[in-house]
């Protein structure tokens, strides 16, 4: 259960808050997930979604990619919610199950040249907080440098979602993959 109450209607915010609680729901539907819990601090909850809208729908970078490097954070950080909100999008996506057992089990075996270049940057990046610079060059001759900003952009999103959903204890939804630790 969650340490805090999760906020899904617009009558659990003040009225001054209406405006970003309307954002959140027309840019992704409804209030669900991390909003739940980032709606506590509405100002930080609009910011947040501001940035969301941009790395999750409106850049050009790849969505396999975005969605690799954020399957990658929530196996780094053990977000459980962030795991079972993007396993299905990846399914959808046509990330093979050798790809999502890889990330699940933290191991490289089976992944695909292009994604598995994906997955050892947002590992790197999270876990020395550095990347090498033979895997930098790869990355930034692949994608460009605009694209390459956007990735790392996508995988601190990520890890924001992350930390969040773990330091509330927000569980995954129903249904959803559910990644053990």
């Amino acid at each position: 259960m969650a340490r805090l109450p999760s906020i899904t209607r617009k009558d659990q915010v003040a009225a001054k808050d209406y405006a970003v609680f309307d954002a959140i729901v027309a840019s992704r539907g409804a209030v669900q997930g991390p909003f739940t819990m980032f709606l506590h601090s509405p100002e930080v909850a609009g910011r947040v979604a501001h940035l969301g809208a941009y790395v999750r729908f409106e850049g050009s970078l790849d969505m396999r990619v975005r969605v690799l490097a954020a399957m990658t954070a929530a196996r780094e950080f053990e977000a459980m919610y962030v795991w079972g909100a993007q396993t299905g999008g990846a399914r959808r996506l046509g990330v093979p199950e050798a790809t999502i057992a890889a990330i699940r089990d933290n191991h490289s075996r089976g992944i695909p040249p292009e994604d598995a270049q994906v997955v050892e940057f947002t590992r790197q990046l999270l876990r020395k907080h550095r990347v090498d610079d033979a895997l930098f060059k790869g990355m930034q001759a692949r994608f460009g440098n605009d694209e390459l900003v956007q990735l790392t952009t996508a995988i601190g999103y990520y890890s924001l979602l992350a930390m969040t959903v773990n330091a509330c204890e927000l569980e995954p939804a129903a249904g959803a993959e559910v990644l053990k630790a």
